[in-house]
């Protein structure tokens, strides 16, 4: 599977810089755009006593786990895409919604399991978006009528949206949908690594993808239909910095050549400093003459809350300083190829 990763990686980074291509919402729900409370999902929430079901929990971002800091409520829990509510139910409650591609692009895989993931049954697509490749995930589909190698375009069905995967039931039916960037194909040796846990999907295990807000994106898009995935991540904002070993592989700067910030060096730097978001997209990569022996944090976002609250439990400490915490550091490792 990796051979196959990196040719149709290497043809996307090859093809060059394409135009823009607006994206679709995956179903006939569009309330995102003047009734976002009728367009997301509810969670169930216990929180200091008072039960709930806010609609704000399907949104994406760091919208679930309220924790009381101080006279502040931070909310410690990462939702990486958009949980899309379904519009049409059978006689028996189940949901009819047909799940839609959001753009044009090529399926690299169908769970042909619902009960081996969180994300019960699900399909990858690969888009070549601004000449990148980038990956569409939609999860908790009750079934997937797409395979791997099916080319489609924008709105081709899918599949029917549904309530596979752990800790979700009929009347939370829903369709999570994620815009991610791709680690690395060498993902299946750092699992083995890590994890005593069996992989069972390849490189296209979501710790191996990483979402960009898909939300502000198509929000964008309605104002600038011009605006593009690669403008997207480039206008996040910055969570923390890391340097990393010169000799890491850097996969990410292969695929994605726009995150380097200055020069190219023309031979292996002492070091590589990667800005990342709050949750851990890769927004930047720049050559340092620092040497470092191990990924360590140079700087991150003072937000006035503990830092592991909202790096999702990578980064630990408080105010200007942080270190990586075990969790933070194998995440380092992946993203940036140093292992």
């Amino acid at each position: 599977m990796r051979l196959l990763v990196l040719t149709w990686l290497a043809c996307c980074v090859l093809t060059g810089v394409a135009s823009a291509q607006q994206l679709q919402l995956p179903t006939g729900n569009h309330s995102l755009f003047d009734q976002p409370s009728a367009f997301f999902q509810f969670v169930d929430r216990d929180f200091e006593g008072e039960k709930s079901t806010p609609w704000e929990g399907g949104q994406f971002g760091f919208v679930r786990d309220p924790r009381r800091i101080g006279r502040s409520i931070a909310y410690a829990r990462f939702h990486e895409g958009l949980d899309i509510k379904p519009l049409q139910r059978d006689a028996r409650g189940n949901p009819q919604d047909e799940v839609g591609a959001i753009a044009d692009g090529v399926v690299v895989y169908a769970a042909a399991a619902s009960n081996l993931s969180n994300y019960g049954r699900y399909v990858v697509l690969r888009h070549d978006l601004g000449g990148s490749p980038f990956f569409s995930l939609y999860a908790h589909l009750s079934s997937a009528q797409v395979s791997a190698g099916q080319r489609v375009k924008a709105g081709a069905p899918l599949g029917i949206l549904g309530y596979t995967g752990s800790g979700i039931d009929q009347r939370r039916a829903h369709v999570h949908v994620e815009l991610n960037m791709f680690l690395s194909s060498r993902f299946e040796a750092w699992h083995a690594a890590n994890f005593n846990t069996p992989n069972h999907h390849g490189v296209f295990n979501g710790l191996n993808l990483i979402g960009l807000d898909l939300q502000a994106l198509y929000l964008s898009q309605q104002k600038n239909p011009g605006l593009t995935a690669v403008q997207a991540v480039r206008s996040t904002e910055s969570g923390y910095r890391v340097a990393v070993p010169g000799d890491a592989d850097m996969e990410i700067v292969k695929n994605y050549p726009w995150l380097i910030d200055g020069p190219r060096p023309s031979g292996r730097p002492a070091s590589w400093e990667v800005t990342f978001s709050r949750w851990g997209l890769p927004l930047a990569v720049k050559a340092s003459n620092t040497s470092v022996s191990q990924p360590v944090v140079t700087w991150i976002k003072d937000s006035g809350i503990p830092h592991y609250t909202f790096t999702r439990g990578c980064v630990t400490g408080s105010g200007s300083t942080g270190r990586l915490t075990v969790e933070g550091l194998r995440f380092v490792k992946l993203a940036c190829g140093w292992f």
